[in-house]
Order: C-alpha cells, then structure tokens, then sequence
C-alpha cells in the first residue's frame, strides 16, 4: 500500500537535443521517486502516442510543456491522496483516467513517466532494488541479459547511404556482463580506428554507432567482422553480429531496396541466409515489412529454427499485438519500449504474452535518450535476458550498461543471456 503525496513533472532534453518530460513522486512517508521518458525516432503505428506541443515558436512544435501541465494538474488531482494497493492499481488508474487505447489523450510520455517514478519510489519505500521490485511485480526470476551494442548506424538514424537501420554486436561467449562489455568497448574502439583510418572520418548516428558513407548491409558486417578480429576477438564463439534491418522503410517497386537492386523478399531472405553464414549474425529486427505476411512466413520456414526473428513495428509492445503476430507466424521475439507500451504494468503484460507464445523478448531504449537507468533493471527483473542500448559510448547509453555491472556486482550469481 502507498499513498502519493506530490507529483511534479518538467521538461528537459534528451539525447538528439529535443524535448521530453522528467516526473517525480513523492509517497506520504518521504520515499520518492524520479525517472526520465525517452522518445522514440520511429513512433510506429500500434504504440503509445506521445503528446507534443505543437507550438512552432518552441523547439519546432516538439515542447512538452502541455503534458507536463497535464501531469501537474489533471493526473495529480486524481492520484495525489489516493491510497494505492501496488503498482498495477496506479497503472489502471492511469490507463483509465486517459480513456483511449493508445494513451492519445493524456500521452503516453505522462502515463508511463508517473508510472515508473512511482514504481522507482515503491522500490524506496519498501528498501529494495528497482529490478528486485519489479521482478515481484511481474513475477519472473532474474536474469542479467546479453547486451546488444549499436556499432554502425543507417537509415533514419544517420546521414549516410546505408539502408538498414543498426548494426550491432553482442558478446555471445563471455563469462559476465563487465567481461561482455569490456569487450564490444574494445571493439568499438577498434571500429572507431579503423573507420577513421579507412573513411577519413568519424561520423556518428543517434545511438552512437558510426556511420561511414557506405551503401550495402555486408560493407557494414565486414567492418564490425574485421574490428572484432582485429581487437583480438572470435566472432562466432566470442562475439555475434545482429541487425535492425527496419524494412517497412526497405519497401520498393515491389520488392525491398538494399541499397544496390531492389531485390524480392525471396532475394532478401537469401541475404539474410549469407549473412548468417558468412558474418555469424544470429538475430535480425523487423527483417521484413510489417505487412508481408508471404515474407515472415517464408523466413520463418527457412531460419526460423536458426535465426532470431525480432518484432517490432508490428507490435508496438501491445500484449494484443503480439499475442496476434505470435498466432499468424509473424517472428519469434518481441521488442520491447516501455514509452509504446505506456505504463510499466502494460509493459510486463507485454513480456509476458510473448512468453505464453513461446517467443524470447528483447527490452530496447529508443533513439532519444537520457541517463534514466530504468530499462536496465527492467531487464534484469524479467528475466527476458537481452537488452540493446546503443553504443558503448555517450553518456546516455553507457548509463545502462554501468548500472547493469552495478546489478551484477551487488546481485551475486544472476544467471545470464536468454533462458534456453
């Protein structure tokens, strides 16, 4: 049981220097909590809806000033005082107050802000970890997950010609997260050598990855492939390589554009195939278009039983969504972005739908973010065993990563990687 005694939110800047809110809750009995919302480059279509402005005059209509308001005034009025028996009480609360199925009305950058400041004061209030809490919430056993680190950078998310949007690598073989991240740390830095060295420049996408002038999806993977070895480390066994190849914006003249011809989605997943075998990539996101249901079933059949298949446009981290695309084939793993899900509770009926259809998950920060570590523990608490972040570089990113070591540390023998 807990009782909210003040709520104050405000408008700060996240990680591409727009807009976003901060929250903060503080319980009778002085336990407060604080988080900071990320915001997403791609909002998709089935998520929470963030509120902006819409004022020209400040930050080109991004501001967040009216949500902050919102939160101040009319989601105040209705929690402030208000015994709550847990956190999934608040989160109804909340969902209701906004009436509307994707949180349009209030915003989903208000709901899921006083959601997670309240649960990071729960976990005050009853002197235990956040990830400890919210494994109770959820009723999962802990895992430390594998960390996926955004390397190179395309599509939305840089200036260059590369066509998919992430490329990254996680540390498949080592024997602890500190030890997983010192080594794609290196390797970055190796990348980075040999970027410069070969490039002339060191340019940057929104997560941190590089982002050289280069076209096709394999010049990409050999210059991860090449830093890997060259940073004294075995991909396959030690490091493996993964994509976001973000193909709903791939779609061309019928078939999907690479960056070379466009080829046709049976084209595309012979790709898919070569890369599996010539550069050890071992999950693809949204490597198909949403609405191909001809080409999720085509590579479910020929990679499905070797090859994770990431959902995210599709889903928007809606339990209904993903329950829908486990039933129609569309994938074999959920992404996960608490700020589309809205609250903290509708994220963990998110985690556990794609459970209940055999399906791994993957918790993911958003292209827009701040030094809140909660995704981190959210992780952690779920058990889900996997988490990207961006790049081991950037305040904003390396954030997670260090609270994880912290998780680590204080947390003893956590099993770690996705559950088999």
């Amino acid at each position: 049981m807990f009782v909210i005694d003040d709520l104050s939110a405000w408008e700060i800047l996240e990680s591409r220097g727009r807009p976003t809110v901060a929250v903060s809750v503080t319980f009778r009995g002085g336990a407060t909590g604080t988080t900071q919302v990320p915001s997403g480059g791609s909002p998709g279509k089935h998520g929470g809806v963030e509120r902006r402005d819409g004022d020209p005059r400040r930050f080109g209509g991004l501001g967040v000033l009216g949500v902050c308001r919102t939160i101040e005034t009319e989601i105040r009025d209705a929690v402030v005082g208000r015994r709550f028996t847990g956190l999934t009480e608040l989160d109804r609360a909340l969902a209701s107050l906004d009436g509307t199925a994707d949180k349009s009305r209030l915003g989903a950058n208000a709901t899921l802000g006083v959601s997670q400041a309240t649960a990071v004061a729960l976990a005050a209030h009853r002197g235990v970890p956040l990830h400890r809490l919210l494994s109770g919430c959820a009723g999962t056993s802990e895992r430390l997950p594998l960390p996926f680190f955004n390397v190179v950078n395309g599509g939305a998310h840089a200036t260059n010609r590369l066509r998919m949007l992430e490329f990254m690598i996680a540390p498949v073989g080592a024997p602890s997260i500190r030890e997983g991240i010192r080594w794609c740390a290196e390797i970055y830095a190796m990348l980075r050598h040999n970027v410069l060295r070969g490039h002339g420049n060191i340019n940057l996408g929104y997560e941190g990855g590089f982002a050289p002038d280069i076209v096709e999806p394999e010049e990409a993977l050999r210059l991860i492939l090449e830093a890997t070895v060259d940073a004294g480390y075995t991909p396959g066994t030690q490091i493996g390589l993964a994509i976001d190849a973000e193909a709903d914006n791939l779609v061309a003249d019928g078939g999907y554009d690479l960056g070379g011809p466009v080829v046709s989605t049976a084209g595309l997943v012979d790709r898919y195939e070569q890369m599996m075998r010539t550069y050890f990539v071992f999950s693809v996101e949204d490597a198909v278009a949403a609405p191909d249901r001809d080409g999720w079933a085509l590579l479910r059949s020929r990679l499905g039983d070797r090859l994770q298949l990431v959902a995210d446009a599709a889903l928007g981290t809606q339990a209904a969504n993903i329950r829908d695309a486990a039933g129609t084939g569309l994938g074999n793993a959920a992404l996960i972005k608490p700020n589309q899900a809205g609250t903290v509770t509708e994220t963990l009926e998110a985690i556990a739908a794609a459970r209940e259809a055999g399906w791994t998950a993957m918790i993911s920060h958003r292209s827009g973010e701040t030094g809140d570590t909660f995704i981190a523990d959210l992780a952690v608490a779920t058990g889900v065993g996997q988490i990207k972040a961006g790049a081991p570089a950037g305040g904003e990113r390396v954030a997670k990563y260090n609270r994880l070591i912290e998780i680590e540390l204080r947390s003893g023998d956590l099993p770690v990687g996705p559950p088999l």
